[in-house]
């Protein structure tokens, strides 16, 4: 493998605490060296002057659509994605079909991703069989496959009796349990947030306390199994505060956040764009605040992407009728990047919150920047001005509510085990 040296850059390391000038060595896949006019006869010079050297992004949330629904993405294009937003390693759900929740699936993903994705792809199998909320899926021979962890995202356990027993399994094979917290009896086909911009658009409203509930119930059914619980794409303030009292009282759980729900309130949804339409729907400007405290104060440990591609005809259609869900890989650093310049997160807070706290959730080799770890890494010019254009992205699927938005921030290389994936100038290099 070439070695590379990174130069003239600001180290970001959350897992270490550094944040400071430095040279970083990558050698046969791996960090070889990091210090201060370093040099490294023969190794391909990267100048990273006047940019951030943070570890690969790890995304927790995403939808990859393959097996069964190529036409909205497939493994191939949501890796290129991926590493063009940053991201050097994704989690990708389980809502395929077939389900993953099987371990020929997870293989098949598994497989796919060796060959195709230019990002480190981790399967994140069904809880339960067809994601039906009835019945367990097998998850020790899943985990054995490659399994990460278990979720029915896009779903919602309504059985307790059955979440506590997914709950208390995944403590025998010792991953977390990822929860799409809706209360389905309160949503009752709420497409946009209950209040005042509802009733302007006349269209059902999804109560912010469908959440709110059902995070109750799920961190109750936590602290009974002693499981670790991570709950999903959290949107509203009441969530936010019941997993700050339960991270007082010892509960094992953590949580992540979306930039749309950091960034976008439900006025957003004015224009009925079905772009701005996600599960959970964008919230009140309250709601917002309170994700943006909750994670700069840790109670949020991670931002997800929840990278939900959709074609362009699903999404043209009438705002009821239209999937939730938008693309999200190459635009995540830029909006979330607004936080740090609005002095809510430092740069080393938004680093942990895209790569080691993911990392560590997932219990993955990632997210870390000293000697012998993986060469993965990301390097953000946080004053790089540019425009985004859905169409011009690599993914297969135009669903952002950030279209024709003008950023400033952007990532300008990506590199995976040693091996430059991406160059704002020259896009992806992968096959």
């Amino acid at each position: 493998m070439a070695r590379v040296l990174i130069r003239g850059g600001r180290l970001l390391d959350p897992a270490a605490g550094r944040d400071e000038a430095a040279d970083l060595l990558l050698q046969d896949g791996r960090v070889a060296a990091v210090g201060r006019g370093m040099e490294a006869q023969g190794a391909e010079q990267v100048d990273a002057s006047g940019c951030w050297v943070m570890p690969g992004f790890v995304d927790l949330h995403a939808h990859l659509r393959e097996p069964g629904q190529e036409y909205k993405e497939d493994i191939a294009s949501g890796g290129r994605a991926a590493v063009a937003g940053g991201f050097t390693s994704v989690a990708c759900m389980a809502n395929t079909a077939p389900v993953n929740d099987d371990p020929a699936v997870t293989d098949y993903i598994l497989d796919r991703a060796r060959q195709d994705s230019p990002a480190r792809i981790y399967p994140i199998a069904a809880a339960t069989k067809g994601l039906r909320g009835e019945v367990m899926s097998e998850m020790s021979a899943l985990v054995d496959a490659g399994a990460v962890a278990f979720s029915d995202d896009g779903k919602t356990i309504m059985d307790s009796g059955v979440q506590r027993r997914v709950l208390e399994y995944s403590r025998l094979v010792e991953r977390p349990v990822m929860v799409h917290a809706e209360d389905c009896g309160l949503v009752r086909g709420g497409v946009v947030n209950e209040g005042a911009v509802s009733t302007r658009l006349g269209l059902p409203g999804n109560p912010a306390v469908a959440e709110v509930v059902h995070v109750a119930r799920d961190l109750m059914l936590a602290e009974l199994t002693g499981a670790h619980l991570h709950v999903a794409h959290v949107s509203t303030a009441g969530a936010v505060e019941l997993l700050r009292e339960a991270r007082a009282r010892g509960v094992h759980v953590t949580a992540e956040v979306t930039p749309h729900h950091l960034a976008l309130s439900d006025e957003a949804a004015l224009g009925y764009d079905a772009n701005t339409k996600m599960a959970p729907p964008l919230r009140s400007a309250a709601d917002v605040a309170a994700c943006q405290q909750g994670l700069a104060d840790g109670v949020l440990d991670a931002i997800a992407t929840d990278h939900a591609p959709h074609a362009v005809h699903e999404k043209e259609v009438e705002f009821t009728a239209a999937p939730p869900g938008v693309i999200g890989f190459e635009t995540a650093l830029a909006v979330v990047l607004e936080l740090v310049r609005a002095g809510r997160l430092t740069p080393l807070q938004l680093a942990a919150a895209l790569s080691s706290n993911p990392a560590r959730i997932l219990q993955l080799e990632a997210g870390r920047l000293a000697r012998g770890d993986p060469g993965d890494v990301t390097l953000v010019d946080p004053e790089r001005r540019w425009r985004y254009d859905p169409a011009k992205g690599h993914s297969k699927s135009r669903n952002s509510p950030w279209a024709g938005r003008e950023f400033t921030g952007r990532v300008v290389v990506t590199l995976v085990a040693g091996e430059l994936v991406f160059h704002a100038d020259r896009g992806v290099l992968h096959p």
